[in-house]
């Protein structure tokens, strides 16, 4: 069993920020991540909503630099690790990985959310033959094309703007009635000819070797029509990937999101969760961070007392 003063459970920018800060408190701590760091925040095409952050950055941008401070401050990150198990205890609770068992006295839920897919006809089908969830990995093979954007939020704005610098055409479909979505987002996407199609519904993909045409349902009415595409990107808000501490007695609400108060502590002692796992009225990077410093200094504190 290897020993921690801290055990954060995601390298997304809630976890980075806490293992930043933990380690440059002296204490010893170990980000374990399922797949590589940045999570869900590294596919952000364009970043313009967090403080300082200008000139067309991406969300790598930012999640490097919380990566490169990690090291700095001497936190182990460990990707590629996932967590298998969480056993709570009076005094250390213990993490098992796929690879280790840590024992640490406090402990970070900071594992984010998954994309949620659209659970249409086509879907699976077309997934890498047109059909993406990520406009930075993949936005480059749609130069010149016409392309559909599907989500009902900033993120989703975001894409589209993005994925219009360089394809034919993007229309964006939003399941509601306006897309919530800052203004400044909707303006932009207005200034580069994104037509949004607001209370509208992708119900299927069709095509042969690759995408050909997506149909489209009237949230009201139903009535539908095809129209060709060459793409679809979904960004649909995503599902918190809370399964695991949900199981292991951990609160959450209804929609599977973990419940903290003002320090980020959850029901349970030195348990303590942050950014999009969370019960959060904001889903941004900035509100991720400050929940992240928020629990840190509160494990600082019972780290130190109990020393």
């Amino acid at each position: 069993m290897e020993l921690r003063d801290a055990i954060v459970i995601g390298a997304g920018p809630a976890g980075l920020t806490a293992g930043a800060n933990l380690a440059r408190f002296g204490l010893k701590t170990t980000i374990l991540e399922e797949k590589v760091a940045g999570g869900y925040a590294a596919e952000i095409p364009l970043l313009e909503n967090y403080p300082g952050c200008v000139g067309g950055r991406t969300g790598k941008d930012i999640v490097d630099k919380m990566v490169q401070q990690c090291a700095d401050a001497g936190t182990e990150i460990r990707q590629l690790e996932k967590v298998v198990g969480l056993i709570f205890g009076t005094q250390a609770h213990t993490v098992t990985s796929e690879k280790a068992v840590y024992a640490a006295p406090a402990i970070l839920l900071a594992s984010g959310r998954h994309i949620r897919t659209l659970g249409v006809p086509g879907e699976r089908e077309f997934h890498g033959k047109g059909v993406s969830y990520c406009a930075v990995c993949d936005g480059f093979f749609f130069r010149d094309k016409d392309v559909f954007v599907v989500g009902n939020d900033s993120r989703a704005a975001e894409v589209a703007l993005f994925l219009a610098r360089s394809a034919s055409r993007v229309k964006l479909v939003c399941q509601k009635e306006r897309l919530c979505a800052e203004k400044i987002l909707i303006d932009g996407c207005e200034n580069q000819n994104i037509e949004i199609l607001a209370n509208m519904e992708l119900v299927e993909i069709k095509g042969d070797a690759k995408v050909r045409s997506v149909v489209l349902a009237d949230m009201v009415t139903r009535a539908s029509r095809e129209i060709d595409a060459d793409g679809v990107f979904v960004q649909l808000e995503g599902v918190p990937n809370s399964d695991l501490a949900r199981a292991s007695g951990v609160k959450v609400d209804g929609d599977g999101y973990i419940i903290i108060d003002s320090k980020a502590r959850t029901n349970i002692a030195r348990v303590y969760a942050a950014g999009d796992v969370t019960v959060s009225p904001a889903k941004l990077i900035v509100s991720a961070v400050a929940q992240a410093i928020g629990a840190a200094l509160d494990i600082v504190e019972h780290v130190h007392r109990a020393a």
